[in-house]
Formats: structure tokens, C-alpha cells, sequence
């Protein structure tokens, strides 16, 4: 195996773990240069980058170098290319034609913000997001006219992002007069910020308003930003007045999002509201398989039904674990067979970090309804912190089987008759509240996620 196809499986282990955004900033530009022993050097665009990479993500680069070829002991970075000398044996195509991962993260449109990846025919599609990805078919063949506007929610990893970018491109192919952006919240946000401290908040307006197709990613993370709502909600007025597209994503419905102004909240429930949740077994294997083909790459039936059957929650992680096996046929020209697969995959499935414990619960719930865990766990009985409370308490005896008096522990010294009604109450609102279902949905799809 090459330099260039070890560090491409490097990147394709690395960039599950972070930020788009992060992975772009850090690893564009990388290669390794040199392997001399046990000892690899990646030459890196800048200082700045230098000095991050090593202190940053040095063990975890490591660490993933170390488990494609064990002599590898040590990193180095070095600043500036070096030209790599490519036998002329193995030309720079032929890496290419031989399945070389690929990062089209790189190669996203500075016009739109769209990812070329991201399409409509590599959407797998199964009973947990029929509904949305039909909506978003309709959207895309008459923005503007139908589900105006489209907000999708689900946890982490289910394909969300894939879903909105499909729409934009499938919009600029039937209608390529049309202006289409898509843009994640904090950046929408960060502009928002940025205009008015350079006095240019007009120019910002005007921006957005001439948009067709505006695609807000990661909405939740507008909560408790009021100038930003401000202005995203007369951006939102304006374009649906002109029958402009407007489509959203949330990790929650829009009524669970918490510090948002309610006109806005309003505006979100106006049209089409889809939720993503998790895939089944039967989409989960043709989810591999179809990776699998992008990657022309071919493994035996047992080996996707192992990873299918092992790893449920998460569709990220599940490209992971086929990175993973793409990495040991290209290191070892042979496909991985059950046994080894297993071993490949140990630690994605088993990772401790999958595991709920008290301490996560109250730690996603906390995050979930904009607290502080010190808020859940104070005495304070506010409605804002007394039902987030109940709802950490149902999750340690629904999920963990805590005992009440540990409950009560937990939570400063409570008595366990506290927890029982906790419990309780919570049982009995989800036989008929919806929204609370969807958010316990969410909070578990987040314990399980991280």
C-alpha cells in the first residue's frame, strides 16, 4: 500500500470524528512525504496547522496509522510539500481507478455551499425516512410551491445534512437559473455578527433575500441568539412572500428547541415537518452495500451482515466500519473475512463511549434543554428545569434500571418518593404526548451517539 492510499484511509477515519468545517481547516493541503522505518512524516500547509495537528489530533493520527501497519511508532509534521517521487510503475491514476477514497469535502461549490456527494440516487432509502426524503423529492422538482418550508429533524448521524444537500443539487439541475445556498446556522450566524460589526448588515440582507433555494443547516444551534433570529425571521418572511424555497434541518422538532422566539417556532411548524429516525437492519445492509459500490469494493455477504447487526444507531458510524474495511483490503489486497472483521470492528462496537451511564444521562439532558447540569441538579423548581428533571430521572430507571433511592442520590439528596413520581409522570404523558416522545427519542439517539 502506497503513501497516498494509507493517508487517505487515515482522512477517512479522521473526518467521522470532527466537524466538516474542522476537517477541511486542518487536513487540506496534508500528505505523508516520507516513511523511513518506523517513523512517518506528514507535511502540512502551514505552522499554524503544524502545531495543531500535533497537539490536537497527534494521538488519534497516530493511533489510526499505528492500526494499518503496526511498525509505524512515531509521527512527524513539516511545514511546506515535498514532491513525492511516484514510480512510473504505479502512475497517479492508476490510485484513482483502484478505489482511492476520495474527499469531495474539498471540492464543495464556493458559490452554493454544495457538496456534489451528496445526491438522490446514493440516498438510501427505508421505512425511517421515507417521509422526508418523498418531501424533499417534491421540494426539489417545485421549490416554493410545495412544503414551504421543509424542516427536517432526527439525531445524529442519520443522513440529515445528505438529505438537504441533495434537494440543492437536484434543484440546480432542473432549474439552473435558480440561486441555491445551503449554509450551516453558525455560519449564518457568524455572518450575522460580522455584518454588523463591519456597519454592513444591508449588504447581508440583501444577500440572503436574493436566494431561491435557502438551506439553513443545524437550526437548533439559532436557540438564544435574538439578533440572529431577528434577522433570520425577516430573511425567512421575505422569502416566503416571494415563493422562495426555504428548508431547515434540527437534531429536534421545532417545539423542542429551547430559547427560540416563538414567531419563529411558528414559522417552522408552517409547513412540512419530517422526522429521520433510526434505520432498520434491512436498510442498514443495503446502506453498506451501496458505499460499498461507490468504493468498488466487494465484501461477503456475512461480513455487512456482522456490521449491519452490530452497529444500529448511527449511519456514520456505519461508514466508518466500511473505511475501516476498505482500509485493511487495500493494505492487504484481500477482502477481510468474519474473524477479522470482528477484530476490526471491536472497538467501533464496543467502544465504552456507546455505553448510557448516570452521569451521560444527565449530561445529554442537560444539553438537550439548554441547562447547566447544576440547574438539574439544583433544588429549583422552575417548569424550565422541574420537567427536564423528571425526564432525566424516567431515563435512569427506564434505561438503567437505577434503583429510586439512587435516583434520589443523584439528584442533591432527593427522597426516592420524588423519584417514583418522577417516573410516574413521565410514563403516563408519553401514552399521549407526542412531543415528549420525540424528544426522549432524541435524547436516547444522543446518549447512544457519543
Amino acid at each position: 500500500m502506497v503513501k497516498e492510499e494509507i493517508w487517505q484511509a487515515v482522512l477517512a477515519q479522521v473526518q467521522l470524528g470532527i466537524s466538516q468545517a474542522n476537517f477541511a481547516t486542518w487536513f487540506k493541503n496534508t500528505e505523508i512525504v516520507s516513511q523511513e522505518g518506523n517513523q512517518i512524516v506528514v507535511s502540512v500547509s502551514n505552522s499554524f496547522a503544524k502545531e495543531w495537528l500535533e497537539n490536537k489530533y497527534g494521538k488519534t493520527i497516530l493511533k489510526i496509522l499505528h492500526s494499518l501497519d503496526e511498525e509505524i511508532k512515531e509521527v512527524k509534521y513539516t511545514v511546506g510539500k515535498t514532491e513525492l517521487k511516484i514510480s512510473k510503475k504505479t502512475p497517479v491514476a492508476s490510485l484513482s481507478e483502484a478505489g482511492q477514497l476520495e474527499f469531495q469535502e474539498f471540492k464543495v461549490d464556493k458559490e452554493t455551499n454544495l457538496n456534489p456527494r451528496y445526491t438522490f440516487e446514493n440516498f438510501v432509502v427505508g421505512p425511517f425516512n421515507e417521509l422526508p426524503q418523498a418531501a424533499a423529492w417534491a421540494v426539489s422538482k417545485n421549490p416554493g410551491f410545495v412544503y414551504n418550508p421543509l424542516f427536517v429533524y432526527g439525531g445524529v448521524g442519520l443522513g440529515k445534512t445528505h438529505l438537504l444537500q441533495a434537494v440543492g443539487n437536484e434543484a440546480i439541475k432542473n432549474f439552473s437559473q435558480k440561486k441555491v445556498k445551503y449554509i450551516p446556522s453558525e455560519k449564518f450566524t457568524a455572518g450575522v455578527v460580522s455584518s454588523i460589526r463591519n456597519h454592513e448588515i444591508e449588504n447581508f440582507k440583501s444577500k440572503y433575500r436574493s436566494i431561491d433555494v435557502l438551506i439553513l443547516d443545524d437550526v437548533q444551534f439559532l436557540a438564544g441568539k435574538e439578533k440572529t433570529q431577528e434577522e433570520f425571521f425577516h430573511t425567512f418572511n421575505y422569502l416566503y412572500e416571494k415563493n422562495k424555497q426555504i428548508i431547515l434541518s434540527s437534531d429536534r422538532p421545532p417545539k423542542a428547541i429551547p430559547a427560540l422566539a416563538e414567531r419563529l417556532r411558528s414559522r417552522f411548524e408552517g409547513g412540512m415537518t419530517a422526522d429521520i429516525g433510526y434505520p432498520d437492519y434491512e436498510t442498514r445492509v443495503a446502506i453498506l452495500k451501496t458505499k460499498s459500490q461507490e468504493r468498488k469494493i466487494d465484501f461477503s455477504e456475512e461480513v455487512l451482515n456482522y456490521a449491519a447487526s452490530n452497529i444500529q444507531r448511527n449511519i456514520r458510524e456505519l461508514e466508518g466500519a466500511l473505511n475501516r474495511l476498505s482500509a485493511y483490503q487495500k493494505l492487504n489486497d484481500k477482502p477481510p473475512d468474519l474473524e477479522i472483521t470482528k477484530s476490526l470492528l471491536k472497538n467501533l462496537i464496543l467502544s465504552p463511549a456507546k455505553v448510557a451511564t448516570p452521569k451521560k444521562i444527565i449530561q445529554v439532558v442537560a444539553e438537550f434543554y439548554d441547562l447547566k447540569e447544576r440547574d438539574l441538579l439544583s433544588s429549583s423548581r422552575k417548569k424550565e428545569i422541574v420537567k427536564p428533571r423528571q425526564v432525566a430521572m424516567y431515563l435512569l430507571r427506564e434505561d438503567l434500571k437505577s434503583s429510586y433511592p439512587f435516583i434520589g442520590r443523584k439528584f442533591g439528596g432527593k427522597d426516592h418518593t420524588t423519584a417514583i413520581h418522577s417516573y410516574g409522570k413521565v410514563l403516563k404523558e408519553l401514552e399521549t404526548d407526542e412531543n415528549l416522545n420525540d424528544e426522549i427519542s432524541l435524547i436516547r439517539q444522543r446518549i447512544f451517539s457519543i
